[in-house]
């Protein structure tokens, strides 16, 4: 495997905002924001060398805008659908998925990814 190539790291939004009950119910865009700035901040804790840090939306997140330092892509359908495209898509190359959904995780491992819960990146 390429050494210069940055881990991809894939975070399911709505799966790590709804994992703390802070009132994100409220406002899921602007608590999308929060992450994504976050994210931006402080890039991926405990991860030493290049990421590239992709963060999915769904639902009334959708539309939020990309940051330096992280991407948003907005999922046209199932966020987690798109996730898995996504890992299917960066094939041979190191990548994190950051979720609790235990589908989403059998998935994704099955594609050669690794997996981290929510507290990877949201203390």
């Amino acid at each position: 495997m390429n050494a210069e190539v940055p881990l991809l790291v894939i975070v399911d939004a709505a799966n790590v905002v709804g994992s703390v009950p802070d009132g994100w119910w409220r406002d899921r865009r602007g608590a999308a924001e929060r992450l994504r700035d976050r994210l931006a901040a402080d890039g991926v804790p405990g991860h030493v060398g290049p990421v590239e840090i992709v963060l999915v939306v769904e639902g009334a997140a959708r539309g939020v805008r990309s940051v330096p330092g992280v991407l948003v892509e907005s999922a046209a359908g199932s966020g987690d659908d798109h996730m898995v495209e996504l890992v299917a898509r960066a094939a041979g190359r190191p990548c994190l998925v950051v979720t609790a959904d235990r589908e989403l995780r059998r998935r994704v491992t099955e594609l050669g990814a690794d997996v981290a819960g929510p507290r990877t990146v949201r203390p």
